[in-house]
């Protein structure tokens, strides 16, 4: 007599692997999480100002790239988007930097690659680095005419 083997079917079994694959995300994530903490913490905040050349569609690019290779939260960026801001650094050059920072995140490929595939990963950081642009030429055009 064959013994049958009692399985989940349906939600239970889905939350179970959905828990499964967060528990072993974990360490990936805090490893993630610590380098952006690495890098915010050894940058020095006047690097970013001794960047920009107070040309605008250089800036804007520079912003992007910039924000693009670091990361950090929406916080941060807007504090460092208004010491920017004073500094003389354009409008669209620190919108630029800010989208990229919350959005783009080059420092969390590899683990975007590892846990969600590296053609996706690779795929949304262009998309997203590329819409950075569009979204702070938009942004500032929008406060241009309000």
């Amino acid at each position: 007599m064959q013994e049958q083997r009692k399985t989940l079917r349906g939600p239970s079994q889905a939350v179970l692997k959905a828990a499964k694959s967060m528990y072993n995300m974990l360490p990936i994530l805090g490893g993630v999480m610590l380098l952006i903490g690495l890098v915010n913490t050894w940058v020095p905040k006047t690097l970013y100002t001794s960047i920009f050349s107070k040309n605008p569609l250089l800036d804007v690019f520079t912003g992007d790239v910039l924000g693009s290779i670091l990361a950090g939260n929406p916080i941060t960026s807007y504090i460092l988007g208004g010491e920017l801001l004073t500094q003389g650094v354009s409008l669209l050059a620190i919108t630029a930097f800010i989208v990229a920072w919350v959005t783009v995140g080059i420092v969390q490929l590899p683990a975007e690659a590892l846990i969600l595939g590296k053609r996706f990963a690779i795929t949304r950081i262009i998309i997203s680095f590329g819409f950075a642009i569009i979204i702070a030429m938009i942004t500032v055009l929008i406060l241009g005419i309000i």
